[in-house]
């Protein structure tokens, strides 16, 4: 015990992210944060009230803040911070569409974060992802081992779900893989995916696999257009938080998620989704796996299409 970590926007998302990292037992404070006036402490309150019944003993700490930086004083010295914040999509929005106004509110955040906490690590899981964890990173000035973004986790899981609900199997027994980016280019990878051990190729044909990475790649927007007044949070909180369990445990988990890759799979100077070992440094090391060519192809289209958002986000 003894660690802190900090979830940055009390929305469906954070919250719930704040409570699964208080319910692993782990940490010792977790500060929850909110430009909202009262509902970051409303919400610690409660969950608090919950530790007796499911048996954790993490504090958990609301803390109301400013866009001019009050209030982070709460979130000082954490050993990892979340990053929420921002709007989540609406109906017929594209990732993409929040460029300009999450642009601002991360780059605060991400200011505030650095003041306060300059040796944690970052987790980002606001929209678009790619390019809010290049700027979170240039907003820091951290090392970039020390930022990374929350997607692969993401789209892996919902590749597994829809594999293990198509053939009718127990989704333990499945193993997928996503990587390239959190949108458009994002690169499910059949040639890693198995069930029970066995290729996927030889459970489902090209048709029906290219189907289920369809419903993949637009796995988020088919709940957006559910809820209509809001996005995934379970599936997306329950992965951001298994990314701060790797790094506080120092754990050596190898996950997908955002990194900074120079010269992997022949790609440099960009953050991308690919396979990385996760401990107290953040990022330890980005893990090569073997791709099939026309795999390999689609991430370094990935890596271009994501590389030119990055630059443009500098000047947000």
């Amino acid at each position: 015990m003894g660690n802190k970590v900090s979830v940055v926007g009390a929305g469906f998302y954070g919250s719930t992210t704040a409570l699964r990292l208080a319910q692993y037992n782990i940490f010792d404070t977790v500060v929850l944060s909110d430009i909202v006036e009262g509902k970051s402490e409303g919400l610690a309150l409660d969950m608090n009230q919950s530790r007796s019944i499911e048996g954790f003993e993490t504090k958990v700490i609301g803390a109301t803040t400013t866009a001019e930086g009050a209030g982070y004083e709460a979130t000082a010295n954490s050993d990892v911070v979340v990053i929420t914040a921002g709007l989540p999509r609406k109906p017929g929005m594209s990732r993409m569409d929040l460029i300009g106004v999450n642009a601002g509110i991360v780059r605060g955040v991400a200011e505030n974060i650095a003041k306060h906490s300059p040796n944690a690590v970052i987790i980002v899981v606001s929209n678009p992802l790619d390019e809010m964890t290049a700027l979170a990173q240039i907003a820091t000035g951290f090392p970039k081992n020390r930022v990374i973004g929350q997607a692969g986790m993401l789209d892996t899981a919902r590749f597994t779900n829809f594999v293990a609900e198509k053939l009718g199997v127990a989704v333990s027994s499945v193993k997928t893989l996503t990587l390239g980016s959190h949108g458009d280019t994002m690169v499910p990878v059949p040639s890693r995916c198995t069930v029970d051990g066995v290729a996927l190729s030889e459970k489902l044909s090209a048709a029906e696999i290219e189907d289920l990475v369809t419903k993949t790649r637009n796995g988020g927007a088919e709940i957006v257009a559910l809820l209509k007044t809001g996005s995934a949070y379970y599936a997306p909180s329950a992965a951001a938080a298994r990314m701060a369990k790797a790094v506080i445990e120092d754990s050596g988990a190898i996950m997908p998620v955002c990194a900074w890759v120079d010269g992997e799979y022949g790609i440099s100077g960009v953050y991308l989704g690919v396979e990385a070992e996760l401990g107290r440094t953040g990022i330890r090391k980005v893990v090569e796996t073997k791709l099939s060519d026309s795999e390999l192809a689609e991430l370094k289209a990935a890596a271009e299409a994501v590389r030119a958002k990055q630059a443009d986000v500098q000047s947000l």
